[in-house]
């Protein structure tokens, strides 16, 4: 059986592969070797949607090796992946650790949250990748950034809220990683900037947060959308993993 996956992070691909999502998340984070070791968030994706992806070429090289091992990754593109690839035909989003565990996040519909605070912190993750401010709620931010009459604007993004950590109550704010004093009020600064403008909705907090980024940041989960619409893949609470993925929660160092 063939599985076909697109990477949207560290980089943005779609892949062939025999192996199931875990398997295929620990080759691709630790490899066959054991030499590497990143996170990766990829998506499965249906097969046979238009015509810019070549799916014989998947079937006719994806394909067990003579010893019967299943191949691990054909790659079908590795440019300008994410635009291609209709919001129906993603599946669920997988988030594999550094140590090459992974998590399933089911696809959900999207519906604005009752508890919107005004703010927030976005990861974009896919095809560009700044930390951004906005006083957008994340269905109001996807429409903007792909929104065709901006000058500036994305055909597709896939996207992460981050927690806001509260200057005054670091410690109830849960394991987030190392932030400084510094990179903390500059954020802040960043979020009352986009608060108080009544022109710009959002604003470029860090162009260099990649390797910053870590699954313990992320506040309510990870969004995908297009011109077509928005679905959302909700982060699960840390209540939530003990009971359902606790090794997962420990490698990612939020249990």
């Amino acid at each position: 059986m063939i599985h076909y996956y697109l990477t949207v992070f560290p980089v943005e691909a779609l892949i062939a592969s025999q192996l199931t999502p875990e398997q295929f998340g620990s080759y691709m984070a630790v490899g066959s070797h054991k030499g590497s070791a990143e996170q990766l968030i990829f998506c499965e994706v249906e097969e046979g949607f238009g015509d810019v992806f070549d799916w014989a070429f998947a079937k006719e090289k994806c394909v067990a090796h003579p010893n019967g091992d299943p191949k691990s990754t054909t790659y079908l593109s590795i440019y300008r992946v994410l635009e291609h690839v209709p919001l129906q035909y993603m599946k669920s989003l997988f988030l594999t650790t550094q140590d090459g565990r992974t998590l399933e996040l089911p696809k959900t519909e999207y519906a604005p949250a009752a508890d919107w605070k005004g703010c927030a912190l976005y990861k974009e993750l896919c095809p560009v990748s700044p930390l951004v401010a906005s006083r957008l709620s994340p269905g109001e931010f996807a429409k903007y950034m792909v929104k065709d009459t901006h000058k500036v604007q994305l055909p597709a993004i896939v996207f992460a809220d981050i927690r806001i950590l509260e200057q005054n109550n670091l410690r109830d704010s849960g394991n987030v990683g190392t932030v400084s004093k510094l990179e903390l009020d500059h954020i802040h600064d960043c979020i009352g900037q986009v608060a108080l403008s009544g022109a710009k909705p959002t604003k470029t907090v860090d162009r260099s947060f990649f390797k910053k980024f870590t699954y313990q940041t992320i506040a309510t989960g990870i969004y995908a959308a297009d011109s077509s619409g928005i679905i959302f893949y909700p982060m699960p609470d840390a209540e939530t993993l003990k009971r359902v993925n606790y090794d997962w929660g420990r490698s990612a160092y939020i249990l």
